[in-house]
């Protein structure tokens, strides 16, 4: 979204990585590439050229995984694609903003199920994805303005050069996280500035700060089954990822936390309620096992971990430490504090996030108003302020 420095959200990315070890796998599959660590995998869309020439190949385990996501800002696509995968691995290990995501339950194909979730607010608007997703033509049906960008265009859709002119009046945009990997997002995410804008996939790293660059909802994945997703990945795999390792979930950016872990306690409830009363149905009138069991028991497994994470940020919500109220070093400090509340936050307007997009989450990122760690943002901030 900042036109000036389109590095900036990749820049932020590698920001969040902490020093966590060296990469276990790296395996490149027809439609996915996943990354693993010590405690968790990552996802990236593989490129769709076929290369037998990579020079790396058979070198990458066991070296440093926080150095091989720098690899995202790599022109090469297949070392984007490696870097992006680590990245995730990374973020997806105990990730707050992940765990309080709505789950998705859909009716229809698993792969359209954000869709599907957004399908009630889309009537009568103006929608644009980016990237070709298998089905998406059942959109067309319910009253949407459908327009399909694909950088490999099929029938009715349209090429990457028509975004400039498609997305500044859009009302929802779908954003593949593939354009992570091949550099449009920038440019992408600031066209739909005025958009509801949707970064959605498997790539989709599971960040919060991705509001300073406009995003105002993520759908990425959970991973339910690490080793089932392997399996399917190394065997080719599309699609039918999303029935066997990952599910969708889906993250409003503008929400706290609270808010969204009791929006994923709901659906989940809902979903297991609904699993019950099909399985009192099902043994009336079958003596084999219910076929969805597997799934009520992990359904009851993610409701008492939901319940738990939401206990736990209750209690800390009952006893915040006041930022407002730690002490200022200096008449400038205090400043600099002011203008981040101002317009330096997920909140503020989307004109405005960019100013900030880098300063702002390295002031509010800990509990504590740390001044000596913040001061390059603090002279951006001052500076942007003198020019106002």
């Amino acid at each position: 979204m900042n036109s000036h420095d389109p590095w900036l959200v990749y820049q932020m990315l590698l920001n969040q990585l902490p020093d966590i070890g060296e990469v276990e796998e790296v395996l490149i599959g027809l439609t996915w590439t996943l990354a693993r660590g010590s405690s968790s995998v990552g996802l990236a869309m593989s490129p769709g050229t076929m290369t037998r020439v990579l020079p790396w190949s058979g070198t990458l385990r066991g070296r440093d995984i926080k150095q091989l996501a720098t690899w995202v800002k790599s022109w090469n696509q297949y070392e984007a694609t490696v870097g992006m995968a680590c990245i995730n691995a990374v973020l997806n290990s105990q990730n707050r903003l992940a765990e309080s995501a709505t789950p998705l339950f859909p009716n229809g194909p698993a792969n359209l199920s954000v869709f599907e979730y957004f399908r009630p607010e889309l009537t009568g608007k103006k929608v644009v994805t980016i990237g070709r997703y298998p089905g998406i033509e059942s959109l067309q049906h319910d009253d949407v303005e459908l327009i399909i960008l694909e950088r490999d265009p099929a029938e009715n859709d349209l090429p990457d050069p028509a975004a400039e002119y498609v997305l500044r009046d859009a009302d929802w945009v779908f954003l593949s996280a593939t354009t992570l990997i091949n550099k449009t997002f920038p440019r992408l995410a600031e066209l739909a500035v005025n958009s509801k804008l949707v970064l959605m996939g498997p790539t989709t790293p599971w960040v919060k700060e991705l509001a300073d660059f406009g995003i105002d909802y993520l759908a990425g994945v959970q991973v339910v089954d690490s080793d089932y997703l392997r399996q399917t990945v190394s065997e080719g795999g599309g699609t039918r990822i999303f029935e066997t390792g990952v599910r969708y979930a889906v993250a409003n950016l503008h929400s706290d936390e609270l808010t969204r872990l009791k929006d994923a306690i709901g659906t989940v409830v809902a979903q297991r309620e609904q699993l019950k009363g099909d399985m009192e149905a099902w043994y009336q009138s079958n003596s084999r096992s219910y076929p969805q069991k597997q799934m009520l028991l992990e359904l009851d497994q993610q409701l008492s971990i939901l319940d738990t994470h939401y206990k736990q940020r209750w209690d800390a919500w009952q006893n915040p430490t006041d930022l407002k109220s730690l002490p200022m070093k200096s008449a400038e400090n205090k400043r600099v504090f002011d203008l981040v509340m101002l317009f330096g936050t997920s909140e503020s307007p989307k004109s405005t996030r960019p100013l900030t997009a880098y300063c702002a989450p390295t002031v509010l990122r800990t509990s504590r108003f740390r001044i000596a760690q913040t001061q390059q943002a603090a002279g951006a901030l001052l500076h942007h302020d003198s020019r106002k």
